[in-house]
């Protein structure tokens, strides 16, 4: 016997016992990554010995289910109500970005995995679809004979008629979704408890339109357009299964990638940040609410500075300190956040019941984040299920329950991920994870009995669950009978889902909704309002029931609830929650802010009046904070001017100002700079980052406080931040100093720009004809550190005025490629042929 076979055999072993409690668990891995360092880098590549390559969570095991060369490069997966696996191949994946690959051009597959003896691996597969049109596609729902497939720019509805695993009939559902085979584009489709489809596009999705072309109106009446009237960037939706009802749940996210609902309907899902910046995250997607990736009002990207800008990257990645930007639940450092499901089986170790599995292929890893409840919102931990810890090739990116509550987990296998790049091209593998290996078989799911159709409607598995809503939906009150004995269990999940179809019986909704408000479980009474406000059309009586619940989780279900409701009676209603508010739970206070959307102008004065020693407490002044109207405008500035105010409190009311749109807000603004109190120079200086540079002509006010700044600030980013706001152009010679005196930092390199944008070039081109190296050399590096186009352009016409000495025409060379946007221009110079024969060398 060889010495890698006998290896390999003892990896198998080493895989088989771990998490048996037969060996200290240190002591098991250690001996895996022995054994597996003795594997040569072919080895490691190898089917038979993936599983050598990760570990397992104690209480499960794994088995290989499939892997190359019967399949490669899986995106995204679904399990159907047989347990067989349906896969999306990614064969020909960005060819343009992928050159050296080959590619088919019969185009990418659909393919149906089935293991028909039980032995948990595939020994049947199948191509249910395969065009050019689903290269790459990235998401796949089964959902009875229909199959819904993503693959950006298109989403297809794919419809096997006769049971043959062939579809019959390809429509299209949405189109001009992002560009073509955009990885921040439209997603996977998920079935939720409450027989709506849900799904999301990321920041590239750009906008949703039908099969003819004409733009997605949403319920509210807006365009689903990421252009900012209203959504922004990332989004999740909700519609019925024909696309009807169409809702915008949740925008401003980056790539928010497969939402995830569980039976109360709450929705979970991953959103990636912008690479590199240790900011991926984990989303409670409260309805409605923003998630701060751009600044809400005016789209600008996280690095543009701004009042009361956040000291640490991930929060300020996701503008958390702005007011209207919803928290996230868990912040998960670096990564390439993907698929996702909320496990409720029980077949997986009970840590795993009820909760998250998610797949994260930049950091080779599948895990868990159970929550735990926190005021009107959650916390979060983070438990590892599968991780790639001796084979770095493992990229999970698709998790999915079968039918028996296994798990099937979808790996890419790639040496790296992200940056739309491939290098593997023939390789992937799908692992179902279980408690025992082997013993895969898949009872035929009872869909002709009451009680057979509840127990599918509870399963694990999705595709199950999907078959048994219609079929118990299309019963209606025959189905409840059976309906009943899940409602009067004791499993809340259980419950919940037999509440969304009980309270759809005609003549029933009413008995039901009742019923679940006066429930004696909170998530059960949420459950009732969000089945209220899909079910009924006047949702005041039924809020009424539950508006000072004790639960801080249920009240904020009620204030999502009066989102744009025009009740007359909603306004005194959001003040009652107002009056709940504790000054502590930034959830909740979100949650108001929803409530109150385009209403506060109403509520606001409402609260004010019914709750007048609330206003000056530390809840009122969150509730000023977050409010959208002019009549908050007083109050902020009473708590700027506050002298027990501090610094950090004091930037905070005034970002509050630019999320208010009002002729009163310049007015205020104009006030706060003739302060006159001990942080007069803070107010004002502050007051001037904010106030319409317009304004400035006509206002004698603001311009002897504006160049009273100027003097005081010099040499300062606040100086040079408030040059370029107001675009002076008499300020040309202190920000050469600056640039000149700073060149090697970001502030020189912003003061350079600022004169180049203010028509200092012959400044800054006389210095460096100056004759004087060191003065010459700084004027170079700034122009470099201020990285925008007029620096570009200038050191371009440098490189290309023959009139200038060649020795500055050389550094003018250096200093293009020194930088990352100017040695692109460099590169294209030299391609155009445009750089000049005496600096080739150069």
């Amino acid at each position: 016997m060889s010495k890698h076979i006998l290896t390999i055999i003892c990896l198998a072993v080493l895989i088989t016992f771990y998490g048996c409690g037969t060996k200290d668990n240190e002591q098991l891995r250690a001996e895996r990554d022995s054994a597996y360092s003795k594997l040569s880098d072919e080895e490691k590549r190898l089917p038979k010995n993936a599983l050598a390559g990760v570990e397992i969570a104690e209480g499960l095991e794994a088995t290989l289910f499939a892997s190359e060369p019967v399949i490669g490069n899986p995106t995204n997966i679904d399990v159907d109500s047989r347990g067989r696996v349906w896969m999306c191949e990614a064969f020909n994946y960005r060819p343009s970005l992928n050159q050296n690959n080959p590619t088919k051009d019969e185009g990418d597959r659909i393919l149906i995995l089935e293991d028909t003896n039980g032995d948990g691996k595939a020994d049947t597969s199948k191509v249910f679809y395969q065009g050019t049109d689903i290269n790459a596609a990235l998401g796949i729902a089964v959902l009875g004979n229909k199959v819904i497939v993503s693959c950006s720019p298109n989403v297809f509805v794919f419809t096997d008629e006769d049971g043959d695993d062939i579809p019959d009939k390809k429509e299209v559902l949405f189109t001009h979704v992002g560009g073509e085979q955009h990885d921040h584009a439209v997603h996977a489709f998920t079935f939720g408890a409450d027989g709506k489809l849900y799904f999301n596009f990321g920041n590239e999705g750009e906008q949703l339109m039908d099969k003819d072309g004409k733009i997605i109106i949403d319920k509210l009446g807006n365009e689903v357009t990421n252009k900012g009237l209203p959504y922004r960037q990332g989004m999740v939706f909700r519609m019925n299964v024909d696309g009807t009802e169409f809702e915008v749940l949740g925008h401003n996210f980056r790539n928010n990638y497969e939402v995830a609902t569980d039976a109360f309907g709450t929705l979970w899902q991953s959103d990636n940040d912008d690479d590199g910046n240790q900011s991926t995250r984990i989303n409670y997607v409260m309805e409605f609410g923003n998630y701060g990736y751009t600044d809400e009002m005016t789209g600008a990207g996280w690095r543009t500075r701004r009042t009361n800008m956040e000291t640490e990257i991930p929060q300020r990645h996701w503008h958390l300190n702005d007011p209207g930007s919803i928290p996230n639940l868990l912040q998960t450092g670096a990564g390439s956040p993907s698929g996702m499901l909320v496990y409720e089986g029980k077949l997986l170790p009970s840590a795993f019941h009820n909760q998250m599995i998610h797949c994260e292929p930049g950091k080779n890893i599948v895990r868990s984040y159970p929550v735990k409840k926190a005021g009107a919102g959650y916390t979060a931990e983070i438990i590892p299920l599968m991780e790639g810890v001796r084979d770095q090739w493992f990229r999970p990116v698709d998790v999915c329950a079968a039918p028996d509550g296994s798990l099937f987990i979808a790996d890419w296998y790639d040496p790296g991920v992200g940056g739309h790049q491939m290098g593997d091209i023939n390789r992937g593998r799908i692992f179902r994870l279980s408690t025992s290996t082997g013993n895969y078989k898949i009872n035929k799911p009872d869909f002709d009995t009451q009680e057979g159709l509840t127990k599918a409607l509870i399963n694990p598995n999705g595709a199950t669950r999907y078959l048994a809503w219609q079929k118990l939906n299309s019963l209606g009150a025959q189905a409840e009978p059976a309906l009943q004995k899940l409602w009067t269990s004791d499993n809340l999940r259980n419950r919940a889902r037999a509440l969304w179809l009980l309270a759809r019986i005609p003549g029933k909704e009413d008995q039901y909704l009742q019923q679940a408000l006066a429930d004696k479980d909170p998530d059960i009474r949420i459950t009732g309002i969000r089945a209220t406000r899909q079910l009924k059309n006047d949702v005041i009586p039924y809020l009424q029931k539950v508006i000072n619940d004790a639960d801080p989780q249920v009240r904020r279900e009620v204030a999502i609830a009066l989102h744009h409701n025009k009740s007359e009676n909603a306004g005194a209603l959001w003040a009652q929650l107002a009056a709940q508010y504790d000054g502590q739970d930034r959830w909740y206070l979100e949650a108001l802010g929803i409530g109150a959307d385009k209403q506060w102008d109403t509520f606001l004065p409402i609260w004010q009046s019914r709750s007048a020693e609330q206003v000056n407490t530390p809840a009122g002044r969150d509730i000023i904070w977050r409010s959208r109207t002019s009549k908050a405008l007083p109050l902020l500035a009473a708590y700027i001017s506050d002298t027990k105010v501090d610094s950090a409190a004091r930037l905070k009311y005034f970002r509050a100002f630019d999320f208010i749109h009002s002729p009163e807000k310049e007015k205020t603004l104009l006030a706060l700079i003739q302060n006159t109190g001990p942080k007069r120079n803070e107010i004002v200086l502050t007051a001037l980052n904010h106030l319409n540079v317009e304004t400035l002509p006509n206002s004698p006010i603001l311009k002897a406080a504006l160049y009273e700044t100027l003097a005081t600030t010099k040499g300062t980013r606040s100086f040079v931040d408030l040059v370029g706001r107001y675009k002076l152009k008499d300020q040309n010679k202190a920000l050469l100093q600056i640039a000149l005196s700073m060149p090697d930092s970001s502030l020189g390199g912003e003061a350079a720009s600022q004169l180049l944008n203010a028509g200092g070039i012959n400044l800054l081109k006389n210095t460096i004809k100056s004759n004087d190296t060191s003065m010459e050399n700084s004027a170079m590096k700034s122009l470099t550190r201020g990285g925008s186009k007029e620096a570009t352009q200038m050191l371009e016409e440098i490189i290309k005025d023959p009139s200038m000495d060649i020795s500055i025409r050389q550094k003018a060379v250096k200093t293009l490629a020194g930088g990352w946007h100017e040695s692109e221009r460099l590169v294209k110079i030299i391609k155009e042929g445009k750089l000049p024969k005496e600096l080739e060398a150069t």
